[in-house]
């Protein structure tokens, strides 16, 4: 009887922080002028609290669904070093694995800084390869090709640019490059393209239904992402011509948020020591093996806490993910939108979710 009557208590008690938190979210989407927000809270095992709230454009009707896509953006780098990780364990690359080992052509072009750069380096942006963050970055030449010839070329003309020096300040130099510099050792020990790899990973192995790019809008309703111009969001159709540069490994893959749950699960039972699709060993050295960022997520380690974190955005979206190691729970926010109140109100509800749930 008293077990029965303490999960009743529990119910009870979720029901009414996610009533609270519903009536939370959808007031600082509103007051922070974000068209759709969706959230979860998750541990290894189950779903804690989950909606979606909002329209899918600011000129739609749509309502919000939890079937909706959205661009992940830098979250993407996690989901490309969890399918690196897996070659690893095959024994196709080491960590230590040295880029100039698989491209041996490639080093008397580039700079002798970069010659002992590993994989870990480059995921753990340790390498000191240019950021390429949309922001001045180096003027690109235009590349022919497929996207892994191209990826190639790009990856050439990087290692010819300076390196960028890390410091106490800055003891990593966060890098979209580095990862297509990572993705091109993977593409040449398994003679398939990063496109090929997550459709075997994710969708194939996982069946996540994870897919490139931004959300088809078109041809069907789902999530429209927004832009600011003239201080007034402007949404973006997924016709739009868009492209990362060559650094889509490092930021442009869409998915819905009950896949992303499954994929951040996965994390969440390695870091309790489960084997699953990686062995758990993998998981604690992705989350925590390097200090500062370790691979695809920043390892941070404050006021007693143990957190693996990450944000994305292509300036149409923005999503935050934030996983408590020593509560074993995850938090994750949605958006369509991107500018510095999106970003301020992801914040306030990432707080309120923490706070609800006890991390």
């Amino acid at each position: 009887m008293k077990k029965i009557t303490t999960i009743l208590l529990l119910t009870i008690s979720v029901i009414c922080f996610g009533q609270k938190t519903i009536n939370f979210a959808d007031s600082i989407r509103k007051s922070y002028n974000i068209p759709e927000i969706s959230y979860a809270v998750i541990d290894s095992r189950s779903t804690l609290e989950i909606a979606a709230l909002g329209k899918h454009s600011v000129n739609l009707p749509d309502a919000a669904t939890l079937n909706d896509r959205f661009h992940i953006g830098s979250n993407t780098k996690a989901m490309t070093a969890f399918v690196i990780a897996k070659y690893v364990e095959n024994g196709k690359l080491k960590w230590t694995t040295q880029f100039f080992d698989l491209f041996p052509e490639w080093k008397q072009k580039s700079k002798p800084e970069y010659a002992n750069m590993t994989l870990q380096d480059l995921l753990s942006h340790k390498a000191g390869i240019q950021p390429f963050q949309g922001e001045n970055d180096p003027a690109i030449p235009g590349f022919k090709g497929t996207n892994p010839e191209k990826r190639k070329q790009f990856g050439q003309f990087v290692l010819t640019l300076e390196p960028v020096k890390p410091d106490e300040q800055n003891p990593f130099i966060y890098s979209n490059a580095g990862y297509t510099l990572a993705t091109l050792m993977l593409e040449k020990v398994t003679h398939k393209s990063w496109e090929q790899l997550v459709e075997k990973v994710f969708n194939k192995d996982l069946k996540l239904n994870v897919k490139l790019s931004w959300p088809e809008n078109q041809k069907q309703k789902d999530t429209w992402g927004h832009r600011t111009e003239d201080g007034k969001l402007e949404p973006v159709p997924s016709n739009f011509d868009y492209h990362l540069d060559y650094t889509e490994p490092a930021g442009d893959l869409n998915i819905k948020l009950k896949d992303y749950i499954k994929f951040i699960q996965l994390n969440l039972k390695g870091l309790e020591k489960q084997d699953n699709y990686l062995k758990a060993e993998t998981y604690t050295f992705i989350h925590k093996g390097i200090p500062n960022y370790s691979l695809g997520w920043f390892n941070i380690y404050e006021n007693g806490k143990e957190l693996s974190t990450h944000s994305g955005t292509a300036g149409t979206y923005y999503t935050l993910v934030h996983i408590d190691r020593l509560k074993n729970k995850a938090y994750i926010i949605f958006t369509n939108s991107f500018n510095p109140d999106t970003q301020q109100g992801v914040r306030l509800l990432m707080r309120k979710l923490k706070e609800n749930y006890g991390s």
